[in-house]
């Protein structure tokens, strides 16, 4: 299985085809929410992914705010779901965040019932629950 990590400006046509395919597959279609998706801040963002035979097994983006970066879009694909992939995933993404943007605090907005998962990696939950596209969601940040 392989990590890879590149900026928006070094993907193939094919890996964003893939990326957005599977991102729209999951956070819009299995999730029932219609919303816009792919945005502007894909341009700005790093893209990371495990492969394995050329499928998309799980993804996240890395965007710098500045003070902070922010960790989104984490996903793992439904064919790859229950084999601890999404801790493999998260653990190499904040190895690139922590090489790339040393002492930022990573900010994510997870999902409620992902938040003992999250803090199994070192976030802690700094807001409460509240809504997004009808999902509860909560705020966490990691010291970097």
């Amino acid at each position: 299985m392989n990590y890879v990590v590149k900026p928006f400006s070094e993907l193939s046509t094919k890996e964003f085809f893939e990326i957005v395919k599977l991102r729209i597959a999951v956070f819009v279609v299995e999730q029932n929410c219609p919303y816009q998706e792919v945005d502007e801040e894909d341009e700005t963002a790093i893209h990371t992914w495990l492969e394995e035979d050329n499928d998309i097994v799980g993804y996240t983006r890395i965007l710098d705010h500045g003070e902070t970066v922010v960790m989104g879009r984490v996903i793992v694909n439904p064919a790859y779901r229950g084999k601890k992939l999404g801790k493999k995933l998260v653990d190499n993404t904040l190895n690139v965040i922590e090489e790339t943007y040393p002492g930022k605090d990573i900010i994510i907005g997870a999902q409620a019932h992902l938040i003992d998962f999250y803090e199994s990696a070192g976030f802690e939950v700094i807001s409460d629950i509240y809504l997004e596209d009808d999902i509860p969601h909560i705020q966490m940040k990691r010291k970097n």
